[in-house]
């Protein structure tokens, strides 16, 4: 991209006259421009010169790219941070530093939950795991066992063994930037593992998902309520799959989301289910899965 802008306005025309250089555009004009821009074009073209590096820095530039709330997601973005200095320290960085600092995933709820914005959409993200979930049998090892994996966000997740009553729900309350959000379980069939460097999955536990579908609900404080129903499938891949969406109008509410996995059939049993997290992000992250894995 730069050098395309560059040749657009170089030094000579051939005839010894001179032609505006990028650098002689008034910073103040480069701002203002940079303002309707998404995040990360913002900082590509920030590396074409100091006009436009100096632009990007703009208080206001990147203020417009923050959520309105955004002191209430730095609050939970350091909410297991300790460290008064490093706490106080946020609150004397510029905007683009704070904008920076957010989209880097934070644990919060002594590490069962994280936060971040999305680097491309400023858009909230929001990722609960399955040791904050509320299972049926999570406790009897009959039944459930936790597994450490480098394929979770948070290094874990519940492996179901077999089971008549499945029973998944949680919950959490969050002040969320007016919009629309959508609320996704990450699941998987089958128990991965590396052997000799590859990746493989153990299908052994698997049965009782094609019979009949598994229930999701979505239900928030102000009244909103999604039902929603999917067969489980797609053996040995982590699935995303949409529980609903709900929208929030005021960033200063206080809102109560509650979201289920059922399957409650008990004229039989089923197992060999990867329970990782559950995702809630603004409607504009959709389901890029950058955002979900790292």
């Amino acid at each position: 991209m730069g050098s395309n802008l560059s040749s657009c306005v170089s030094d000579g025309d051939g005839g010894g006259s001179l032609r505006p250089r990028l650098g002689d555009i008034p910073e103040s004009c480069v701002a203002l421009v940079l303002m309707y821009l998404d995040p990360l074009d913002i900082c590509k073209l920030a590396r074409l010169n100091r006009a436009f590096r100096g632009a990007s820095l703009a208080d206001f530039i990147w203020e417009s790219k923050l959520p309105l709330n955004y002191r209430f997601i730095m609050e939970k973005a350091l909410e297991d941070d300790h460290d008064d200095d490093h706490a106080s320290s946020m609150e004397d960085l510029g905007k683009r530093d704070v904008y920076a600092r957010l989209c880097k995933p934070s644990l919060f709820d002594h590490g069962t939950k994280e936060i971040w914005l999305d680097k491309k959409t400023g858009g909230v993200c929001l990722a609960i795991s399955s040791k904050a979930l509320r299972i049926t049998g999570i406790d009897d090892r009959r039944y459930w066992s936790h597994i450490s994996t480098e394929e979770s966000r948070f290094h874990t997740i519940a492996y179901l063994h077999q089971i008549w009553w499945l029973e998944v729900e949680g919950d959490i309350e969050f002040r969320f930037p007016p919009g629309s959000y959508n609320v996704f379980f990450r699941l998987q069939l089958g128990k991965s593992s590396k052997r000799l460097g590859r990746r493989v999955t153990n299908s052994e536990h698997i049965h009782g998902w094609d019979i009949k579908p598994v229930k999701f609900q979505l239900t928030t404080s102000d009244g909103q309520h999604v039902v929603s129903q999917s067969h489980l499938d797609n053996q040995g891949q982590w699935i995303l799959y949409h529980a609903g969406t709900f929208v929030s109008k005021d960033s200063n509410d206080l809102m109560k989301i509650k979201f289920s996995l059922t399957q409650i059939d008990c004229t039989h049993t089923k197992g060999g289910l990867c329970v990782d997290s559950v995702f809630i992000c603004d409607s504009g992250v959709g389901k890029r899965v950058d955002c979900f894995c790292r």
